[in-house]
Formats: structure tokens, C-alpha cells, sequence
């Protein structure tokens, strides 16, 4: 062997060696884990008196990361609970973002953060993550019944975060006994796999069953709220049924309006239930049924307007009154109040042949100062969230008795561990022509709710919008149920087309974007790219400018969704993914461009037109 072949070989070898390093590097790199946060059920402190009642603290390590610590309080005789804070801390290392089911929050500013959740609204949980979108530290509270207040704070001191956890702050009848668990999770698992997990912990409790979800409540809607609020016109309606089916729509809520001729957006002649501004209820169903879509109505679960026929009915069984809106608040304390509230829902569906309801204002059944917490003056409950969960399971499973299939939705904050056992349907808080907003509330959902039928808010957008600037408000939803709600009677041929086109594809690939992987990046950035995927296909949308990663070889086709108003596409391969054909598509479906390419390991960049589509599919 001559000396130029010894140095030959000797540099290949050498090359080859850095290779692997950089490799073996590249692949540490991405599986970095940070040292767990110290943490012990001894840190714990109570903060409050406790009165008559003793505390017994116990843990469990269900896995390395991962204990339950179970609080339980003992009282020899019946007392009112007393208020206390349950305490700790623990040092800021290696901490970027969190995540709470606080619509109010934007994931960074954890100076200060809280959440209060109950019954019906909230999950009582808070996941701290670093900078990879990996757990840090996540607590959840097994108690989504009573009301629970939760606040987290940076002290700026000393760099540690302070967790306050506060029980019974509000009116509670007495009790002898009260057992809570707190779930502390410190595995190094992306945080989504750790709030999921959370999820299905809360929804192995016997009494947080999630109710089983339908499939036509995991199919597109339009909805009358931003097109004709309360204006609603039955022949304008049944037009639209119409169009949207045209577009791939299944099914139509109607909104507030339907009842009432009042179009003040109040509640005082709430409560009466009859189709005012309808007419012949029945017909208008059957109508929209003709159509080929499905129909849902809007109900305002809680309150009886004092301005309606049946106030005076219910008086002496109310819980507050909403000043500036006119209306009252029932007690579900009382049997007949429930029964009232049920058998309206029975009533309405096997009179009028409904698909579902849109329950609201399920939050406002809450104790005052001046609640009487007993059992008593006709009253067979002294708890109002334990009388809430009564009427709420008994609503579910008394529909469904009738019709196996019904579809019932709750909106933001009205979510939750047990809102998933009384509805199959959550969907982002109101956040008109907001698509920035409405992907995030979709995201947060996704992230808490497990296999509950997640919906957008009623996206809408002005006629003369541009329509790559349009179509915005779907693509930043596309990873759940859309909702519409613009008049299609009136929007421009290239916005009904572009519709049309996003809703096809979107019932054509709802196997992996509701049901495939869900991995939603950077929370702490607003989610700039969400990704889904099944055995075949990944479905990724990129929602600012920056490279998207793409390291799954079984995946034989992959879908970029170019949602931002910009036209390069950065892929970064980690690994050949050999012959493939590439199609590219603008924001209504047009074939831009198709043709031929090896795809190597690397960097490629494509011109997608903005709002467009990207298909890559292995030969």
C-alpha cells in the first residue's frame, strides 16, 4: 500500500469517526434530560386552621418521576371544612413555559399564574416545561368536583416556585371526612404525554367517566352566532344549511335568538324555551334535517330571565341574580329544579327530533355568601356542586336514553375533568376573526380533553378579506371540529371555493388530524407548528417563519400546511426519505406545481404559495 493510499484511508476513517460523533451528538442533543427537581411529600405544609378536623399525609411512587401524595382530613363529628392552603416549592432549574387550562394565560409570564377550577369549569392542573417542550414538574389535583384555587409564583428572592393550592374558600356543607390526591409527575416525557396522562387518571375515577362521543361530533358545523346573533330569520337559515352542506358541513347550531324576540343580547325573558322567533319548531327541524344536516340548539342552562312566564314558578329557588343581564340563577339543589331543566331538554328533543344541545353558562351554578349549605327546606342536597354533578349526569344519560347519539357541546372555561362526563363536545371560548387566538384555545383543549370532540370557536372573517388572508382563520383551527359561521349567501366565489377545498380535506384526513399523534410545539410561542400523525401519514402547520423537522421514516406521505403569508417551506430531514413526488397547492385547491425529487438527509426549501399546501409522498 503506497503512502497516498495509507493517507487516503487514514482521512476517510477519520471523517467517518466525526461523522458518527456529530451523529451520536446530534441524537444525545435531542435526547438531553435535565436531573429531577428535589421533591418529597415532607415539603408539603398546611397553611390554616383546621379546626376539629386531623391530617394524615401519605405518598405512593407509581413509577420512577411519577407519586401520588394523598391528603386525608378526619373529623369525629359533621363540621364545616375549614379553609386551608396547601403549600410548597421548589427551585426554578431548567424552566422555560407552562401550562394551564386558563384561557388568560400566554404561557411564559409565570411571575405569576392561576387557575380555579370546580365542577364545571377548569382542570386543576399546572405542567412547568423547559425550552424542548419537556415536563419539568406537573401537579394535578384528583378533586375537579369542589372548587379549588391554584396559584403559582416566582419568587424573584430566590428563584423558587411557590405552589399554593386553596380548599374550601367557599360556602361547603359539613362533612366528616375528605380525602384529595395530589399528582406529581416529574417524568421526562413531553409535557402533552404528561397532561394526557393526567387526563386519563381523572377519567378512571368512577365518577368522571368521559360520555362517549358520537361521530357527527367529530364532523364540521356552521353556526348562527356571529352571522345572525339573535337575529336569526328561518328562511336565511335554512339557505345557509344549504351552501354549507355544499362546502361539507353536517350539521348547524342554532344559537341564542331562537327563543326570544328580544334582541338586546340580555336574559331577561329567558327561561320560557318557546321558539318565539321560529314559529313552528318542528317544521323548521324537519327542514333542516331535508337539507342533510343535523341540528343542535342553544340553551342558556341555568337561567330563568325575570321577565319570563315561569319566574314566579321558581321563586325562593334561586341562587343569585346577574345584575345588568336580567336574570336569576336556579338552585339544582331543589329535585324539581332539576326536573324542570331536564325535562325541557326530553321535551324539546323528542317533540322536535334535535341532534344535540349547546349548553352555556353552566359556571354560574355556584354558592354565594349567603348560600344556606343544608339539606333541608325542600332541598336534597346541601352541596351546589354536588347537586350540579347530580343534574348533569342525569341530563346526559336521560338523553341518551331517548337518542344514543346526541350530541352535546360546553365552550370554554366550562371544560374539565367531569365537563367531559356531562358533554361530548368542548369548544374554544368566543374569540371572533381571532385565528391566532382560536388556535390556541383549540390546542389548549386538544391537549386536556383526550378523545372529547374538540371544536373551534365559529370562525369568521369580512367578505372582502383577501382570500389567502381568509382562509386563516381555518388552517389555525385545522387540528379540530371547525365551526363556520359567515354568510355564505354573501361571501365571494374564491372564498366559497376556498372553503369548500379546506373542508374536503379536512373530512378526507380527520383520521389523523383529530384521532393520529398530536404533538403541538412550543406552547410558550403561541404554538408557531402543530403536527399529527397515523401509521401512513403526518400532517404538519407551520404558522411562522422557521425550518420544520420531519425525522419519521415510517411516514409515507406528509402534508405541510404553509398557514402563514409567507411562501418558503424549510424541511429539515433527518434522514433520506428517497424518491418522491411533490405537489404543491394554493389556498383553494389549485394545482400549482407537481413534479419529481430525491430527497436526501438535510435541508431542503420549497415555494409554497402562502396559505398553500405542500404534499410530499414517497414513490
Amino acid at each position: 500500500m503506497n503512502y497516498f493510499m495509507k493517507i487516503f484511508i487514514t482521512v476517510t476513517l477519520f471523517s467517518v469517526v466525526i461523522s458518527c460523533a456529530q451523529k451520536k451528538a446530534h441524537f444525545v442533543q435531542e435526547e438531553i434530560t435535565s436531573a429531577k427537581i428535589p421533591f418529597t411529600k415532607d415539603r408539603l405544609e398546611i397553611e390554616g386552621d383546621l379546626g376539629s378536623f386531623i391530617k394524615e399525609i401519605s405518598s405512593e411512587e407509581i413509577e420512577d418521576g411519577l407519586m401520588v401524595i394523598k391528603l386525608k382530613l378526619f373529623s369525629e363529628k359533621p363540621a364545616v371544612p375549614p379553609k386551608f392552603i396547601l403549600k410548597w416549592s421548589f427551585p426554578s432549574i431548567d424552566i422555560y413555559q407552562y401550562w394551564n387550562s386558563n384561557i388568560k394565560t400566554d404561557k411564559v409570564t409565570y411571575y405569576r399564574n392561576s387557575v380555579t377550577s370546580r365542577a364545571s369549569s377548569q382542570v386543576p392542573l399546572v405542567c412547568f416545561m423547559n425550552c424542548r417542550d419537556i415536563n419539568r414538574f406537573t401537579f394535578a389535583i384528583s378533586d375537579a368536583l369542589n372548587k379549588i384555587s391554584t396559584e403559582t409564583y416566582l419568587r424573584e428572592e430566590d428563584a423558587l416556585f411557590y405552589c399554593n393550592i386553596t380548599f374550601f374558600d367557599e360556602p361547603h356543607p359539613e362533612l366528616k371526612e375528605y380525602t384529595v390526591e395530589l399528582r406529581i409527575d416529574q417524568r421526562n416525557l413531553p409535557y402533552y404525554k404528561v397532561i394526557n396522562d393526567a387526563t386519563k387518571w381523572w377519567a378512571s375515577m368512577e365518577n368522571y367517566k368521559p360520555a362517549p362521543v358520537p361521530d357527527q361530533a367529530k364532523l364540521p358545523m356552521y353556526s348562527t352566532w356571529y352571522s345572525f346573533h339573535q337575529n336569526i330569520d328561518v328562511e336565511e337559515v335554512i339557505n345557509e344549511c344549504k351552501q354549507g352542506k355544499k362546502i361539507g358541513l353536517e350539521a348547524v347550531i342554532v344559537d341564542d335568538g331562537w327563543q326570544t324576540l328580544d334582541n338586546k343580547r340580555g336574559y331577561a325573558f329567558t327561561g320560557d324555551w318557546e321558539p318565539d322567533r321560529i314559529g313552528d319548531m318542528k317544521s323548521f327541524v324537519n327542514r333542516i334535517h331535508e337539507t342533510g344536516m343535523k341540528i343542535l340548539l342553544w340553551y342558556s342552562l341555568p337561567f330563568i330571565g325575570e321577565k319570563s312566564k315561569i319566574f314566579e314558578k321558581f321563586k325562593g329557588k334561586y341562587l343569585h341574580y346577574w345584575d345588568g343581564q336580567g336574570t336569576w340563577v336556579l338552585d339544582p339543589r331543589y329535585p324539581e329544579v332539576r326536573e324542570h331543566i331536564i325535562n325541557t331538554y326530553e321535551t324539546a328533543l323528542k317533540d322536535w327530533d334535535l341532534d344535540g344541545f349547546k349548553l352555556d353558562f353552566l359556571g354560574w351554578f355556584y354558592a354565594g355568601k349567603e348560600t344556606d349549605m343544608t339539606a333541608s327546606n325542600g332541598r336534597d342536597y346541601a352541596s351546589v356542586n354536588e347537586a350540579v354533578d347530580r343534574l348533569m349526569t342525569d341530563i346526559m344519560e336521560r338523553l341518551r336514553a331517548i337518542k344514543p347519539d346526541i350530541m352535546i357541546e360546553f365552550r370554554q372555561p366550562y371544560i374539565g375533568p367531569l365537563m367531559r362526563k356531562y358533554g361530548n363536545m368542548f369548544r374554544a371560548a368566543d374569540c371572533p376573526n381571532m385565528e391566532v387566538v382560536n388556535r390556541v384555545r383549540t390546542t389548549d383543549l386538544r391537549i386536556s380533553s383526550d378523545n372529547t370532540a374538540v371544536h373551534s370557536d365559529m370562525f369568521m372573517w369580512h367578505k372582502d378579506d383577501p382570500v389567502e388572508s381568509a382562509v386563516l382563520q381555518i388552517l389555525n383551527i385545522i387540528f379540530s371540529v371547525p365551526q363556520l359561521s359567515v354568510r355564505l349567501d354573501s361571501i365571494p366565489e374564491d372564498h366559497f371555493q376556498m372553503a369548500k377545498f379546506w373542508m374536503n380535506y379536512w373530512k378526507e384526513n380527520r383520521d389523523v388530524l383529530l384521532d393520529g399523534e398530536f404533538i403541538p410545539e412550543q406552547p410558550g410561542a403561541l404554538y408557531p407548528v402543530i403536527r399529527a400523525y397515523s401509521d401512513e401519514k403526518e400532517i404538519i402547520a407551520v404558522y411562522n417563519d422557521q425550518f420544520v423537522s420531519f425525522g419519521r421514516s415510517f411516514v409515507k406521505e406528509i402534508d405541510i400546511i404553509n398557514a402563514k403569508g409567507t411562501s418558503k417551506v424549510i424541511v429539515d430531514f433527518k434522514d433520506d426519505f428517497g424518491n418522491a413526488e411533490i405537489s404543491i397547492y394554493d389556498c383553494m385547491g389549485n394545482l400549482k406545481e407537481i413534479y419529481g425529487k430525491k430527497l436526501k438527509a438535510g435541508v431542503e426549501k420549497f415555494e409554497v404559495p402562502p396559505s398553500g399546501l405542500l404534499q410530499i409522498s414517497r414513490n
